[in-house]
């Protein structure tokens, strides 16, 4: 069984994007792969994963691939502090957004539509618990870690390993992506708060913390 542990630096492209860190994408899918479009899965299109206050006046929405190492090393070291400070209060409605760059061609897809799996049966807080094992355990993306970790969340393993291998939810992954392209998303992770993009010069949980403090106060 995949052990829950942190992650190893993956081998990945690291860029500046203007002044942003993170891995470099945005092209249009068909750019990207050639892989035909799967049908879609029931359900299809699953909403935006929440969480904190779904009606708060700042909203933080995050694009990540779950290939990329500067999205594991947000998940690891910004979020928890987000999720401290202004998540267990409702201080803020927190948006999840699938972009995968793609850093891995399999990997940034399969591990999307495994984690859409999970919020598909079993909710969005379970798909955010389940985000972060994914993250945690970057180094190890694959079929069985898509069923390992799913340890302690009431789905079966064998039902996220079928949706990330078949990457039945890719019409919804990739629908994210295709808006975060029109919203001007050009890598991961990407941060923006009530729809301004946080400059993320390095990966650091003050600059969200200033942008979220200086949208409460606007409001």
């Amino acid at each position: 069984m995949t052990r829950f542990t942190r992650r190893s630096v993956l081998s990945a492209t690291t860029v500046t994007l203007g002044a942003l860190a993170g891995c470099a994408g945005g092209g249009s899918e068909s750019a990207e792969t050639e892989t035909a479009t799967p049908t879609p899965a029931p359900g299809q299109p699953l909403s935006t994963p929440v969480a904190g206050d779904p009606e708060a006046d700042v909203t933080v929405a995050v694009y990540e691939d779950y290939a990329c190492p500067h999205c594991a090393t947000y998940s690891e070291s910004v979020y928890p502090q987000i999720r401290e400070n202004y998540l267990t209060d409702g201080t803020i409605r927190y948006e999840f957004h699938d972009f995968p760059v793609p850093v891995d061609k399999n990997a940034s897809w399969q591990a999307a539509s495994a984690a859409r799996a999970v919020q598909d049966n079993v909710g969005d807080e379970a798909f955010f618990t389940y985000s972060e094992r994914l993250f945690a355990n970057q180094s190890q993306l694959g079929p069985d870690t898509y069923a390992d970790l799913t340890e302690g969340i009431d789905i079966d393993g064998e039902t996220v390993r079928a949706a990330a291998t078949g990457e039945l939810y890719r019409p919804t992954v990739s629908g994210d992506r295709e808006a975060g392209i029109d919203r001007g998303v050009g890598g991961t992770p990407a941060v923006y708060v009530n729809g301004e993009q946080v400059e993320l010069r390095e990966i650091a949980y003050e600059p969200v913390r200033a942008a979220i403090e200086d949208a409460r106060s606007d409001g």
